[in-house]
């Protein structure tokens, strides 16, 4: 069976913001995942603050994290700030809990 998107997303459930401690998905840090066929996998992401002093740890748990997806051969993970990250992104649950 072909990986999706869905696939990717859940994955990357797993990958968490070591000062929020909380995952890339719930945090809105996400912005994209293109599945090509063939398992290429494009992924677009942000990060809370652009001098996130883990910046590189985080991209890389990504694409690590990504090409553990079964069916995925090849990731590209593209780091963005277009547009800026803002606690907005958190569904208004999450942004509750944390008094946001």
């Amino acid at each position: 069976m072909p990986v999706t998107e869905r696939d990717v997303r859940n994955a990357l459930k797993t990958v968490k913001d070591p000062e929020l401690d909380l995952d890339l998905v719930v945090l809105g840090l996400v912005y994209d995942i293109d599945v090509a066929e063939g398992g290429a996998v494009h992924v677009v992401i942000s990060l809370t603050s652009p001098g996130c002093p883990v910046a590189e740890q985080i991209v890389e748990d990504v694409r690590a994290t990504t090409l553990g997806v079964e069916g995925v051969d090849k990731v590209e993970v593209e780091l963005t700030f277009d547009p800026p990250w803002t606690p907005e992104r958190i569904s208004p649950l999450i942004r509750s809990s944390l008094g946001i």
